[in-house]
């Protein structure tokens, strides 16, 4: 392990969640990152974790999570998105004429 590198250990009290929704918000100082899980067709989506990084942490987060997709995906193959339907971005953003009272 190279000197400027840490090792790295799970503290004790840590808890492993499965996470497959994340928002992201940033203000001058920070960028905010909560991962949930959500069950189709239910109306929330619980939080499981809130992680908040400076913007150069989140700059290198993006750098790092670019190059492991770019290597498990010439490992393993393209991860397809689904297309077809509206973006989670639509979905959460730019609600139906239905949803408005």
């Amino acid at each position: 392990m190279n000197q400027n590198t840490p090792e790295m250990r799970p503290a004790p009290q840590m808890v492993t969640a499965y996470s497959n929704l994340a928002r992201i918000a940033h203000s001058p100082a920070d960028f905010v990152i909560d991962f949930a899980h959500w069950l189709p067709g239910e109306a929330q989506a619980w939080i499981q974790a809130r992680i908040l990084l400076s913007p150069l942490s989140a700059k290198l987060l993006l750098r790092a999570l670019s190059e492991n997709l770019a290597r498990y995906e010439a490992a393993f193959g393209e991860i397809s998105i689904p297309g077809g339907g509206p973006s989670l971005a639509d979905l959460l953003f730019h609600p139906s004429p239905d949803d408005n009272p």
